[in-house]
């Protein structure tokens, strides 16, 4: 069974105003000296925020026990510095914020600019094993087409330097200032993917493979596929179904290869169409369909990835939570709904803050 792990960036907030705090660094000492995080927790591009890496799990069970512990952790750590942690993928409240000042992301300052200053976002990155780099290659080229859809359930950011984007994922959209981000073309092998990836760095824009930031790569430490197009998910049981969604693509993807299926030949340029529509409208209206790029109802789409992962969900023990879990998030929406939720019931985007804090360790 293929294991699965997951990678959460979330904001450091001060619990009564809402607003980022930068204390990251004086989180991470203080998790360092209880003897705890140092293989869990890290640092990322600004002071605003830290990142936990769970340990690669086979049952999702013990995957969302991971994350639950995780975010409780970092909490109790950031609680201990006056603080709090949660899961949301831009600041509802204006933010100017503080860059980490280590050698790599002083260079990326210095190169990109402004990009570099406003990317405070928190995504959720998926990793999935795979057996060799030709399996990883041929799953990237499979999946390309469906991962919008999980795009549009995570969708947890519709609010920037307090006001409403209209977005359902706005991270999406500063994301997507990175020259180096986005979606792909059919690659074919493992060498045409690694070929691709050193003309980038040789041009020089790009530093190194840690910066190769497509929507969907081979990881360059882990015998992985490696899925960044989520934001960090409000709730914890979305990051769960994010995963187990994730795992059954890859594995679908893994077994029409094998099984001698093409690829969707859709150009990148298409795809990039369809997860701006995902980022837009999140799981409400219309999302592009994966087979025939054409609109088509949320629910319908969603469902056609239900139905496209199936026999790997079932052959991983995953049918059951996924749909319950795609009921659940349909009912009570994703991230973005329930912020908008908030603010529509209280008028402060504080409450909207504070309101999710509590949402980050349900």
């Amino acid at each position: 069974m293929r294991t699965v792990g997951v990678e959460e960036e979330l904001l450091l907030v001060d619990p009564e105003s809402g607003e980022p705090q930068a204390r990251a660094a004086a989180v991470l000492a203080r998790a360092a000296r209880e003897g705890a995080g140092q293989d869990v927790f890290e640092k990322e591009l600004h002071d605003e925020q830290m990142e936990f890496a769970t340990h690669p799990q086979s049952a999702m069970t013990d995957l969302g026990a991971e994350i639950v512990r995780c975010r409780r952790d970092a909490a109790r750590h950031a609680e201990g510095l006056g603080g709090a942690v949660v899961a949301l993928a831009t600041s509802p409240l204006p933010v100017s914020p503080t860059i980490t000042m280590n050698s790599r992301y002083r260079w990326m300052a210095r190169e990109f600019g402004l990009p570099t200053q406003v990317q405070l976002v928190c995504g959720c990155h998926v990793h999935v094993s795979v057996e060799s780099d030709e399996e990883g290659v041929a799953v990237l080229d499979r999946m390309r087409p469906w991962l919008s859809i999980l795009r549009a359930l995570s969708a947890n950011s519709p609010f920037w330097q307090g006001r409403d984007s209209l977005y359902a994922s706005y991270r999406s959209q500063v994301w997507d200032m990175w020259p180096m981000a986005g979606p792909t073309d059919v690659f074919g092998s493992a060498e045409r993917y690694h070929r691709c990836v050193e003309n980038l760095i040789a041009t020089g824009v790009v530093r190194d493979e840690g910066m190769i930031y497509f929507d969907a790569r081979l990881s360059q430490r882990y015998p992985t596929v490696e899925i960044r197009v989520a934001d960090v998910c409000l709730h914890p049981d979305t990051a769960v179904l994010v995963a187990a969604l994730a795992r059954g693509l890859v594995e679908t993807a893994a077994r029409e290869w094998r099984a001698g299926v093409e690829p969707l030949g859709h150009s990148a340029g298409l795809l990039r169409l369809a997860t701006w529509r995902a980022a837009r409208s999140g799981m409400s209206e219309n999302l592009v369909d994966p087979s025939t790029m054409r609109p088509r109802p949320a629910a319908e789409v969603i469902h056609a990835l239900l139905d496209h992962v199936g026999e790997a969900l079932a052959d991983h023990g995953d049918a059951d939570l996924a749909h319950a879990a795609v009921a659940e998030l349909m009912g009570r929406g994703n991230g973005a709904r329930v912020q908008r939720e908030v603010m529509e019931r209280t008028g402060s985007l504080r409450e909207v803050v504070t309101a999710c804090v509590r949402h980050t360790q349900a």
